[in-house]
């Protein structure tokens, strides 16, 4: 035994030599390492200097985000004004020793290296706060032992060139948490619809456990994952002594509610305005308009928009309902990528790439029976349609060609808390709000859906206005010596339509004729004969040059008498600057939806100067525009618009009714003496809407809209100027009329003024060797208004229109 003894410490020794100099080298290769990588780690000047991408900001006028355009969606926030409960909840899950540790937690990751040689690969853990930083900032997410040696000596550098607090300041406002949003400030926008300060304890748990993994604890797409993790967070809290057992239980007991419609790239309602604004800066700042922070602040109004936004798409709803089911609009394979995934996991793994549009959200069929439809929504929600549910798209449950079949993706929304089966209409709309006053842009919709069409038809679109012209003729007449109780003939009359021999013969939309009746009866009860012959009388060149006042451009008129029932082209937005003249007394404002712009930090860069009509000439006579008032007032009281003052029930409400030939376009175009709205519906590609006229679909938009704003809005009258002079009950109702001083008062004839030849004066083209088109046409139809020619959008450069409407 005593001869073994040397032996056995000679082992020992050796043993414990080995290990000694693996330690030794093992150190000396770490020194060496740190003595050649320290050196070259990057500089701090980032950090000390730290300037986020701040990315484009569209608000309202009251301050309500309406946009924002940038691949880092991002609210800055300074630590001072971060809430000490979200620093608090930020720390028990992620790094509860951080105002302790040098920036490493040695103890974690011992631990991570135990859990990595056991597991035999790499595993995420230990990373503090400040690794995080240094990773966020510096290096890329790769999981090697480089990368992770350089986290570390980042890590020190860090701590020791910035305060805990600044460190994580800038983890706070760099993180990426999902959605698009990079840091807490914007997470609780995104997902919350709320400034940080204003969130809940429950709340800030859940933001504080996004960091770890975004994309599995996301409460949008994994809400029961994510409650997971929020009650872990919360009892962290609680074991850390930030918040009471009081507090811990309250939150543990709040349901989460995910704002819906801010984890998009846009608010659902405010995404033209958006993009307009968008495209109004990127001519000028470039793609620095997508990390500098621009704010930009237009005059729409938050309620208005919303209000226009409901309008618009409840009443294109309503018509596509009453047009019949279409059927999916696509097919997705449920076959399991694997034995162990379930049916509904399988349809949860296929939502990439298909896009709720609004309320309009997609669902993918799982099952269907002759008696019912299971679907899942992308939030793991499943819904069954099934009895009167199935009504609208029974034709498409017998196994044809457009069949609702397993896979199939449909559309669904919730309609007063009842769930039906939709679809996206193909029908598009428009719908502007401006105050005439100024000018500005108080609601705007582009169409149905940006997401789905992002083409702006307040804008861009070119449409044939349809009757919603005639008042610019009949306030043409007055200038040329007609007055409101001026006699027309409501009968049927014939032009010449040039050397081709062919007669254009227009009709009354009902094929009626009312025989002699007032100018005031005729724009009233929307007469096309009436309109027609008042053209023909002050000659369609003189109405051009007449109509210009109104802010169009000649050009966009030809002279020929179709014009008397918007045969030619306007934008809804010439529209709403036009009827601003009837609006505000006779003066001409300029359209503009961008009240001023700062940069980041708040510095004003531009600011618009609106027009100030008591400093204006008016365009028209105010007499004019006053008594064009009262005859407008009349169609929404008497006329074809007379469903607005009986919903309404205000006095001050006036507009016009507009419907195409084969109705390709449907009008409305109103306002009082504090706003001015245009509705317009149609196809894209132009083609019929059925039996619809302005009245039938166009004015109930118009209508919803006015509902909820006008509350806002006194109930007031257009002073009357002077040069006028009143009949007491003189017009065909009884009420009162007014004339210009010196005209005739009463009715009287105006057969002569007409001139009965009935010549093809205004008819025919300047060109002797050619011929109208649009009357050439207009003789082969049966419908009362012209033929459409060309009517199809002219798109044109987004950015000229809105400099156009800028300068």
């Amino acid at each position: 035994m005593d001869l073994q003894t040397p032996k056995k410490s000679s082992i020992f020794a050796k043993l414990f030599w080995l290990v000694l100099g693996l330690i030794l080298a093992s150190g000396g290769v770490v020194a060496v390492m740190i003595a050649v990588t320290y050196p070259k780690l990057p500089s701090m000047d980032e950090l000390h200097n730290y300037q986020p991408k701040l990315p484009l900001q569209v608000y309202s006028s009251d301050g309500v985000l309406l946009g924002q355009f940038g691949q880092e969606h991002r609210i800055y926030v300074d630590f001072d004004n971060t809430p000490k409960l979200l620093v608090n909840a930020i720390l028990s899950a992620e790094d509860e020793r951080f105002y302790e540790h040098g920036g490493v937690d040695i103890l974690g990751i011992i631990r991570a290296a135990l859990g990595n040689i056991t597991t035999g690969h790499l595993q995420s853990g230990a990373s503090t706060i400040t690794m995080q930083v240094a990773r966020n900032f510096f290096l890329t997410t790769q999981k090697t032992f480089t990368r992770k040696f350089n986290e570390i000596l980042l890590s020190y550098k860090i701590e020791h060139s910035l305060s805990k607090d600044q460190i994580l300041s800038l983890y706070i406002n760099q993180i990426y948490l999902g959605q698009r949003a990079y840091g807490f400030a914007e997470a609780a926008q995104t997902y919350f619809g709320r400034p940080l300060d204003k969130l809940t304890i429950a709340e800030y748990a859940v933001l504080a456990g996004l960091p770890k993994a975004p994309s599995a604890y996301n409460p949008v797409v994994n809400p029961k994952r994510s409650h997971d993790r929020e009650m872990y967070v919360l009892g962290r809290m609680l074991k850390h002594g930030y918040i009471t057992q009081e507090q811990y239980e309250e939150a543990v007991k709040q349901k989460i509610i995910v704002a819906r419609g801010t984890v998009k790239d846009f608010t659902d309602s405010g995404s033209y305005i958006a993009e307009m604004a968008r495209q109004y800066l990127y001519p000028t700042y470039g793609d620095a308009v997508y990390t500098q922070g621009f704010k930009v602040y237009t005059t729409v109004n938050s309620k208005l928009q919303q209000a226009a936004y409901a309008a618009l798409r409840k009443g294109i709803l309503n018509y596509d309902a009453t047009h019949g089911y279409q059927g999916p609009e696509q097919r997705v394979d449920l076959t399991p990528p694997s034995p162990d995934s379930t049916l509904d996991q399988t349809a949860l793994g296929l939502f990439d790439g298909i896009t709720d549009y609004g309320d309009l959200f997609a669902a993918i069929v799982l099952q269907v029976t002759p008696d019912s439809i299971d679907v899942i929504l992308r939030n793991g929600n499943r819904l069954t349609f099934s009895g009167k549910q199935l009504d609208w798209v029974h034709k498409h449950l017998d196994g044809g060609a457009k069949s609702i079949l397993p896979g199939s993706v449909i559309r669904v929304r919730q309609n007063n808390d009842q769930w039906q089966i939709s679809q996206l209409p193909q029908v598009q709309g428009a719908l502007v709000a401006m105050n005439p006053q100024s000018g500005a842009i108080q609601a705007l919709m582009g169409g149905f859906d940006f997401t789905a069409n992002s083409f702006n038809h307040v804008m861009q679109a070119k449409r044939q206005p349809g009757s919603s012209f005639k008042p610019f003729i009949y306030s043409a007449a007055l200038e040329k010596g007609f007055t409101t109780e001026t006699i027309i003939d409501d009968s049927q009359v014939c032009f010449s339509g040039g050397n081709d021999g062919g007669q254009w013969c227009p009709k009354n939309d009902d094929g009626k004729f009312l025989g002699p009746i007032s100018l005031r009866q005729g724009l009233t009860l929307s007469r096309n004969l009436i309109t027609v012959k008042i053209l023909n009388a002050i000659s369609p060149q003189y109405a051009i040059s007449y109509v210009s006042k109104f802010g169009f451009s000649e050009s966009q008129f030809q002279p020929y008498l179709t014009m008397a029932l918007g045969a030619n082209e306007v934008t809804p937005l010439q529209m709403a600057q036009a009827y601003a003249v009837f609006a505000n007394g006779g003066y001409l404002v300029q359209p503009y939806f961008i009240d001023k712009i700062t940069d980041a930090n708040g510095k004003l860069l531009a600011q618009t100067q609106p027009s100030n009509i008591s400093q204006q000439s008016p365009v028209i006579d105010p007499r004019n525009a006053f008594i064009m008032n009262s005859i407008l007032k009349d169609v929404a009281k008497y006329g074809t618009g007379a469903r607005a003052w009986r919903e309404l029930h205000r006095s001050d409400v006036a507009g016009k009714t507009g419907t195409t030939n084969d109705a390709k376009d449907v009008w409305f175009d109103g306002y009082t003496p504090d706003l001015v709205a245009i509705t317009w519906v149609g196809y894209d590609q132009p083609k019929s809407l059925g039996r619809q006229f302005g009245a039938t679909l166009a004015l109930p938009i118009w209508i919803d809209f006015m509902r909820s704003v006008l509350p806002t809005l006194p109930e007031r009258q257009l002073p009357m100027p002077s040069g006028i002079v009143t009949e007491d009950g003189g017009t065909w109702k009884g009420d009162t009329e007014y004339y210009y001083e010196g005209s005739i008062i009463g009715k009287h004839n105006a057969s002569g003024e007409l001139g009965e030849e009935e010549s093809g004066d205004g008819l025919s083209p300047q060109d002797s060797n050619a011929s109208d088109p649009i009357a050439a046409q207009a003789t082969k139809t049966d419908s009362s208004e012209p033929a459409a020619i060309n009517n199809s959008n002219s798109r044109g450069d987004i950015n000229d229109i809105i400099k156009s409407i800028q300068d």
